[in-house]
């Protein structure tokens, strides 16, 4: 017998259960090249990814950043795939329909490209990462071939690289062009549909982005690339080292310590 279209008990049409919204995919975002600009913001929560996507804003970044601005630590290398994929999941429960870039963090992906693939599936499959990340040029566009080969969208990242900065010249602008443009093109020919610039002098970031064919993504690299991602904290001013280039478009942080302030002593003229 075949099931009937109306509930027995309550005599009401079924109702499928609703369809998720699908999400911008990675082919989405690179067909953006040499269009509009468009912003990109980290998130780390539910709540900061709800107001990402909330703004209109439907690129978003779990970096390993969280490391610095929200765990408390230093600089990014200490963060784990453990804390990458906790934090990437709440982002994902938060949002509905922006692409969710994850961060694979340091030493995910340097011992071999087999392992690079299998933290790349983890992010993917634990976290519901649509895309993954990764630091550097030339010398890891093996391990982003191998990741990108087996479907799953990798977004390169060059010029100042955080997981390992304090190994070279820190977080100085990077201005040599031959090395910069070589990396770029070594990343984009190993399948990634996109690249971050970071800290790169703003001449060689835009020559980059008309050379490539893949959207280039700049922070503190100039006004020419054809995307531009800041960090949530930084946007709201609630770090306290934000880089120079980070522009503050709100102190979050000062307005938090005076809501606190009168709440504590609202609560302490009750006795």
């Amino acid at each position: 017998m075949q099931p009937s279209a109306i509930d027995a008990e309550t005599a009401r049409p079924y109702e499928p259960a609703p369809v998720a919204a699908r999400r911008i995919t990675a082919a989405a975002i690179k067909r953006r090249k040499g269009a509009q600009h468009f912003p990109i913001l980290t998130a780390y929560d539910v709540p900061s990814a709800r107001f990402v996507e909330e703004a209109g804003i439907d690129v978003i970044l779990v970096g390993d950043s969280l490391g610095n601005v929200v765990l408390g630590y230093s600089e990014t290398a200490p963060v784990t795939m453990e804390e990458m994929i906790h934090h990437a999941r709440a982002v994902v429960r938060g949002t509905k329909r922006a692409h969710i870039i994850v961060d694979m963090p340091f030493g995910s992906y340097h011992v071999s490209n087999e392992e690079a693939l299998r933290n790349a599936i983890r992010l993917v499959k634990e976290a519901g990462a649509c895309s993954v990340k990764l630091e550097g040029g030339t010398h890891e566009a093996d391990a982003i071939r191998a990741i990108a080969s087996a479907g799953i969208p990798v977004v390169g990242h060059i010029g100042v690289t955080p997981q390992t900065a304090s190994l070279g010249p820190g977080y100085k602008p990077r201005t040599h062009r031959d090395r910069l443009m070589n990396d770029a093109k070594a990343v984009e020919a190993a399948g990634a549909y996109a690249i971050v610039l970071e800290v790169v002098d703003h001449e060689i970031a835009a020559e980059i982005t008309r050379e490539l064919s893949i959207p280039t993504i700049g922070i503190g690299s100039g006004p020419n690339c054809d995307s531009q991602v800041l960090v949530f904290h930084d946007v709201l001013g609630m770090y306290p080292h934000s880089p120079p280039f980070a522009k503050r478009y709100a102190e979050v942080g000062t307005i938090a310590v005076e809501a606190f302030k009168q709440f504590a002593e609202d609560v302490r003229k009750e006795q």
